[in-house]
């Protein structure tokens, strides 16, 4: 195919680029509502607000199709756990919000059973203020997260993902190693007080003299 006939068939541009601009306009979110601000991110699903013009309009409720974890509401510690486990079955790339002020910090008041920030559970790349933030507010976090995607750089998420992974390989083939080997000593040294054992139990019965 002659250069003339390519004009208007091939778009030339950088991969960051392509997969960023992708990413950005089909964020998938799946939110976790405890309180008040659920109520408010429901507002942005009607046509008043419409969330499908940022590509947004498919709320997930199964973390594997999730982008973004909107957590929206209080956070007791007996919860902490079930958010964090939500958040690792998440595929990468993947982003949080916290939305309202429970979310941010806890809450107005200091609660011993209230987790004072989601960022103490899981890492946040957006906060959202208010008790409870407007439908408004939800789209300005939105389209700074979109801002996010857009300047990160995919080929240098995936060598960092897979330096991280070789280095876990590495880690857990090291603990390996040394409980092999802790086990080998343990079983060794049971062996041996077990034939200690059973030639004192010998010697105890039969006897032997020296010179014999």
């Amino acid at each position: 195919m002659t250069p003339e006939a390519q004009e208007g068939n091939i778009f030339t541009s950088s991969l960051d680029f392509l997969v960023n601009w992708g990413r950005k306009n089909s964020l998938w979110p799946f939110p976790y509502g405890t309180a008040c601000c659920a109520i408010e991110f429901m507002s942005t699903e009607t046509a008043r607000y419409d969330l499908s013009r940022i590509g947004s309009e498919y709320v997930r409720f199964t973390p594997r199709q999730s982008d973004v974890l909107l957590v929206a509401g209080t956070i007791t510690y007996k919860q902490a756990p079930i958010l964090k486990r939500i958040y690792e079955q998440m595929a990468e790339p993947r982003w949080v919000i916290a939305m309202g002020a429970c979310a941010c910090s806890g809450g107005f008041y200091d609660c011993y059973c209230t987790v004072p920030g989601i960022d103490h559970i899981i890492p946040v790349d957006v906060y959202i203020g208010g008790c409870p933030p407007r439908p408004e507010s939800f789209f300005d976090a939105m389209f700074d997260l979109q801002k996010k995607v857009e300047d990160e750089s995919y080929m240098k998420q995936r060598a960092e993902r897979l330096k991280e992974q070789i280095e876990d390989i590495k880690r857990k083939s090291k603990e390996c190693r040394e409980d092999l080997v802790l086990r080998k000593n343990e079983a060794c040294e049971m062996v041996s007080n077990t034939v200690r054992s059973k030639v004192n139990d010998v010697l105890d019965v039969f006897p032997f003299k020296k010179g014999r």
